[in-house]
């Protein structure tokens, strides 16, 4: 399981773990990903994402899985996140 945002695309990054002598180690930051399941509105489905906690608050910020879907840049989103916006979009347009 990749430690990558399904949503976000927020990944790992790397820095210095520094000591008090002022030593430096490579160290890795990970993000904060959390297994949720969030509900589409338009579909009336549930699906099952790992999103970084951040993501998580900015989905609740704009109103739910299809206006954050609605928004995101698609070179962000995952393989699974990417079908699940054409298919929120597909059911709009047919609506």
């Amino acid at each position: 399981m990749s430690r990558v945002c399904e949503l976000s695309g927020k990944g790992p990054a790397t820095g210095n773990n520094i000591s008090h002598a002022n030593n430096k180690t490579r160290r890795r930051f990970l993000p904060n990903l959390n297994d949720v399941t969030l509900m589409s509105e338009t579909l009336g489905q549930s699906f099952k994402l790992r999103i970084s906690a951040a993501a998580l608050r900015t989905v609740d910020h704009r109103g739910g899985l299809d206006a954050f879907l609605a928004k995101a840049k698609d070179e962000e989103l995952s393989a699974k996140a990417l079908k699940i916006k054409k298919d929120i979009a597909k059911a709009q347009a047919a609506a």
